[in-house]
């Protein structure tokens, strides 16, 4: 786990990565190198990885800070690592501008959707990125879970509003939206690539706070077993369901 920065986000990353990983290596051939697109990679760190990993990868971002931050990152890797990745500025929503249908055997969208009012078009074209038998994965905000961060923290009344409701403010104080699982479950099967696994992530970690949240305090080894305890906990019952978030993989028919 290099470059570790706050406790939250390291689990986020790394959590994600192993998951990730898990799904690819059940559905295609050991050595295969599968063109992936990563849509609002932000800095690029699961992108990264997957080049890494030998496979070709072409990032998609909106935000002009994020696409410096992850050109800056890819320009510290070696050059074969390079020249596998492809950033590309521009909005999630505008897939089929940028890439033609079934480009990708992998599409990544993390950290996302919640930004998005009206998520369904915006997964449909994500979906018609993907060739047949490829991997969708989706990172969403948890919305049958958005009681537990205030109701941890001792916000009774936020924690009693929260139930009725699939918005909540974001640690930058954005108003932004979450995701129920049923309905990205019809969601996914509505564009021909239903649900094939899901997990939790940070079902313990979502409310450290202050020095605990700084990853890089930690001992390697207590680091590693919060990473194996949120591991086991995002895919086990009933634990997952009420993680912060929720990682969704869909398989292209």
């Amino acid at each position: 786990m290099k470059g570790v920065g706050t406790l939250r986000d390291t689990v986020r990353q790394e959590l994600v990565a192993r998951q990730l990983e898990e799904q690819i290596s059940a559905r295609f051939p050991v050595g295969r190198r599968l063109a992936v697109l990563d849509v609002g990679m932000g800095q690029g760190t699961q992108a990264l990885r997957l080049a890494r990993a030998g496979h070709k990868v072409t990032g998609l971002e909106s935000d002009p800070d994020m696409l410096v931050a992850a050109r800056e990152a890819l320009a510290g890797e070696p050059e074969g690592i390079r020249e596998r990745m492809c950033l590309v500025e521009g909005d999630g929503l505008e897939t089929g501008v940028h890439f033609l249908p079934g480009s990708f055997d992998v599409v990544l969208c993390h950290g996302v959707l919640m930004y998005v009012e009206e998520p369904d078009a915006m997964v449909a074209g994500l979906g018609r990125m993907l060739a047949p038998g490829g991997l969708l994965s989706l990172l969403v905000r948890n919305a049958d879970a958005l009681a537990m961060r205030p109701g941890l923290s001792g916000d009774w009344a936020g924690a009693l509003a929260a139930f009725d409701s699939d918005a909540y403010t974001s640690r930058l104080g954005l108003r932004v939206r979450a995701d129920r699982l049923d309905a990205l479950r019809s969601t996914l099967a509505g564009i021909a690539a239903p649900l094939h696994a899901w997990y939790g992530v940070r079902v313990f970690t979502d409310t450290v706070e202050g020095e605990a949240n700084d990853a890089s305090r930690l001992p390697a080894e207590e680091l590693e077993r919060i990473v194996a305890l949120e591991e086991r906990a995002g895919r086990t019952d009933p634990y997952r369901g009420v993680a912060a978030l929720l990682h969704l993989c869909g398989v292209r028919g």
